[in-house]
């Protein structure tokens, strides 16, 4: 089921808040949060129910060993501890394994030995890596001597909680179910209830009505090289820019609409978005980007491997290996190992210079205008480079697209645009470029559609900044300074503002032609 489908808005969620409020006020909290969890399962096994048996072996197999860890720690038995710990997330990490890389794996030996081994096919079940990374969470905050949960109800509540169960944000135990504790949980708070669905509706619209209409300008670029056309430089620019907004506004969307699903229950779910489009480096690009899920990548992977304890070069090689296994979470294909490859030698280069041009010589980084949009705009451009793997189907589409996008192929300008350059275009076609119908992408609103993605994400404030008033979030980094929107685009209960959300999730629910799913699924 999807957050932006007619069968989750006008029945599931509605019946799930019902439901949970009148088992709150009338039969106590337990009733309320076994409720609930119900709910979350339903939402789960809507898509396929046989993976409710995966789901839930999952939590009966990771609250068994966080309970038998705390166990032999509270006995003395440390070694033993450490090897229960080793093997449950063995086994988790087996499970994804199983899923999402056994073919890909299967392939690759093929291809090397000259084998003939037949592909499993199995079928990714929705959410294994975020489920699954969840509860790796946990057995090692268990290890590391942090309570661990013993009721088994909230155990599971903390895993199926449906905002945040398929896509994230990643959350700790520690941050949610204490929530679930406060005093009036369970009973209707109207404050909430204005808050998440103003948040929720604001991110519905980013999703259906800007993310899911730019796609159409970046699809077919990419299902053309996929094709084996050829990628020219217009065409290659576009449908590159045109996915980088399209991800931006889908994934900003299902996170706002996670923040907004939870906050209607009472419960801050974790910033896990943060205008990364406006981070002035790499670095700050992944503290805005999937915020909980750099976290989960900086606590267990980059320290665990050693961080920065062992000397610069042993820094780089950690930040290069987490960078190559968070692009192989995204995805079973080379173009993720790609992609998180070249992020990984984005943060060396942006790491070593800011120690060579810095630290080293005690020099202030300029927070002037020119160097602030200098950075943005080389990390910016860094960014659309990787997302061409990330996007594309096979290596050979993204070096089509990319080797377009270096122009190599020519240039093509669509041909009706030939009208508005005027006394321009033999100009043009002295310089190499030559006019010819280029499909989708040769209607004129293209152009307005990517200046006005590209202006939204680098000065319009994010939803964090608009409903500041209100603490829509837990803030997981907090040395970042959210800074609030102005007064006039700051959220207040008003008869303004309750048409402005009508409006914005009025067009988004019933000016739509279908029902897409957000591309973080796909993970």
């Amino acid at each position: 089921m999807l957050f932006n489908a007619y069968e989750f808005i006008f029945a599931f969620l509605p019946i799930t808040l019902a439901g949970f409020f009148w088992l709150g006020a009338n039969r106590g909290l337990r009733p309320a949060v076994a409720w609930l969890v119900a709910a979350s399962l339903f939402f789960y096994g809507f898509w396929r129910p046989a993976y409710l048996l995966l789901i839930g072996g999952s939590i009966v197999f990771n609250y068994a060993t966080g309970l038998g860890i705390a166990r032999l720690l509270g006995d003395g038995r440390q070694r033993s501890a450490k090897l229960l710990m080793i093997a449950g997330v063995t086994i988790n990490l087996a499970s994804i394994g199983l899923f999402k890389y056994a073919d890909f794996l299967i392939d690759n030996v093929n291809a090397v030995a000259g084998l003939e081994f037949s592909n499993l096919n199995l079928l990714l079940p929705l959410a294994i890596s975020f489920f699954t990374f969840q509860q790796i969470s946990y057995l090692a905050d268990a290890y590391n001597g942090e309570p661990v949960e013993r009721d088994f109800l909230s155990y599971a509540l903390f895993v199926t909680f449906f905002p945040q169960l398929i896509a994230g944000p990643i959350v700790h135990h520690s941050e949610m179910l204490p929530q679930f504790r406060k005093p009036g949980i369970g009973r209707i708070n109207w404050d909430d209830i204005a808050v998440g669905i103003s948040i929720f509706a604001l991110g519905l619209f980013k999703k259906t009505i800007i993310a899911d209409n730019i796609a159409g300008f970046s699809d077919p670029v990419f299902a053309a090289a996929a094709a084996g056309e050829t990628i020219t430089l217009l065409d290659g620019w576009v449908g590159a820019l045109a996915y980088t907004g399209q991800l931006y506004f889908d994934f900003s969307g299902y996170s706002d609409m996670a923040i907004g699903l939870a906050r209607m229950f009472g419960i801050r779910l974790p910033l896990n978005f943060n205008s990364p489009y406006k981070a002035r480096d790499i670095s700050e690009f992944w503290r805005r980007w999937h915020m909980t899920l750099s976290r989960f990548l900086r606590d267990y992977l980059y320290i665990a491997l050693g961080g920065n304890r062992a000397g610069q070069i042993r820094r780089y090689i950690n930040l290069g290996l987490t960078m190559l296994l968070g692009g192989l979470w995204h995805g079973a294909g080379w173009t993720f190992v790609i992609w998180g490859g070249l992020h990984g030698f984005y943060l060396i280069i942006n790491h070593a210079w800011t120690w060579l041009w810095y630290t080293r010589r005690g020099v202030t980084r300029s927070d002037g205008w020119i160097s602030v949009w200098t950075g943005r705009l080389l990390t910016f451009l860094a960014v659309v480079v990787a997302w061409v793997y990330f996007r594309a189907e096979s290596l050979d589409a993204a070096h089509a697209v990319l080797g377009g996008m270096s122009g190599i192929n020519g240039a093509v300008i669509p041909a009706h645009w030939q009208l508005y350059a005027g006394p321009l275009a033999p100009l043009l076609e002295q310089l190499g470029f030559r006019f010819a119908d280029l499909g989708t992408l040769s209607r004129i609103s293209v152009v307005p559609w990517l200046l006005g993605v590209l202006l939204l994400a680098f000065f319009a404030p994010n939803t964090q900044q608009i409903m500041h008033k209100f603490d829509p979030a837990l803030m997981t980094d907090r040395k970042q300074r959210i800074a609030p929107a102005s007064r006039w685009l700051s959220w207040k209960p008003s008869k303004l503002w309750v048409l402005i959300v009508g409006i914005m999730a009025a067009w988004a629910i019933f000016g739509r032609t279908t029902t897409s799913q957000f591309l973080y699924f796909n993970f």
